[in-house]
């Protein structure tokens, strides 16, 4: 371990441990899963928290030898046994693409596109690219670049084959044949009632699928085809959204579904209950009846729309009326 830490010190890297580990060090053979927690520090004296993966409910997980976007974490990570706590002194050279990475991260966690923004080029051309990064704390960063520190938790490692990776860690061939049978767990996890998930399983196979997709030009044969697999898809998780109460999400997924489809009969039904339950009548109303012009034998579930959107209103000019008697009576 000591020749481990004196490679790291020749190559602008400080490590401090914090807590030992337990049992050997793992191999760490590409294809390793590494579970962990992180913190990401200003080395400035105070040193400023910048990301605190805690904060967010949940750990990062990385595989050893798929190119992570900030590879001296799969360098500092492969010197840690499960358990251990170690904090990692980073030389700026090692940590120029963190904005962009944090970004991701952040947008992520966000329930946001993590390639949202993105076009296919490398990290340092999009740095220069995009002016902002949307969060200023990461801007600041990126106009003056500096050492990190980054405080790590190993809490897992798993070898090759003992567990099931995550759609980012995939190979294009691997996302291809992974979609289906992501889709049709979330159809089982919303089958059993369990929207939440499902609606995490939909958006696994959709950033699949869009990962897919940047590498096309847009419009072309193979950009259509993956568009039409990611509209069912965004369809699902627009309808789980709708029962957790989501509705803005759900306008603006649907809106864009709608802007290359215009005959989605799905997509107005869905956007019309989500205007009519933020109170946007007419627009639900003339989703509505576009449902109707499209598809005719709908007009038993229209209808029963229309009328729960009736009884809300006059529920609701009733409440208003003793509110206004209430105010005006003062």
């Amino acid at each position: 371990m000591a020749e481990r830490v004196a490679q790291l010190r020749a190559d602008g890297i400080a490590k401090r441990l914090v807590q030992e580990g337990r049992g050997p060090l793992p191999d760490y053979c590409d294809g390793t899963k590494a579970t962990f927690h992180y913190r990401t520090m200003l080395s400035d004296g105070e040193c400023r928290l910048l990301d605190d993966s805690r904060e967010r409910g949940k750990p990062m997980e990385l595989i050893v030898g798929k190119k992570f976007k900030l590879p001296v974490w799969e360098t500092i990570l492969c010197t840690m046994r499960e358990g251990e706590q170690a904090e990692f002194l980073c030389d700026t050279k090692h940590v120029v693409l963190y904005p962009l990475v944090a970004k991701s991260l952040r947008n992520i966690a966000a329930g946001k596109d993590p390639l949202e923004g993105q076009r296919h080029c490398c990290g340092i051309a999009q740095m220069h690219e995009h002016h902002s990064l949307g969060y200023p704390d990461l801007d600041a960063l990126q106009q003056n670049p500096q050492p990190l520190i980054f405080a790590i938790e190993m809490l897992k490692v798993e070898a090759p084959g003992s567990y099931r990776q995550d759609p980012w860690a995939m190979t294009d061939e691997e996302k291809m044949q992974a979609v289906p049978l992501i889709h049709e767990e979330g159809n089982e996890l919303y089958r059993q009632g369990k929207v939440a998930e499902a609606a995490a399983k939909y958006y696994d196979a959709i950033a699949c699928l869009k990962n897919l997709q940047m590498k096309e030009q847009p419009g072309s044969p193979d950009w259509i085809q993956l568009d039409l697999k990611i509209t069912p898809l965004l369809l699902n998780y627009c309808q789980c959204k709708l029962l957790c109460h989501e509705y803005y999400e759900v306008l603006d997924h649907c809106s864009s579904i709608l802007n290359k489809y215009e005959d989605n009969v799905k997509a107005y039904f869905k956007r019309g209950k989500a205007h009519a339950a933020v109170w946007n009548t007419a627009e639900a109303q003339a989703d509505f009846a576009k449902v109707l012009a499209l598809d005719p034998s709908l007009g038993p579930a229209v209808a029963k729309e229309l009328r729960s959107l009736e009884t809300r209103l006059r529920q609701k000019d009733n409440e208003d009326r003793i509110r206004f008697k209430g105010i005006f009576s003062q």
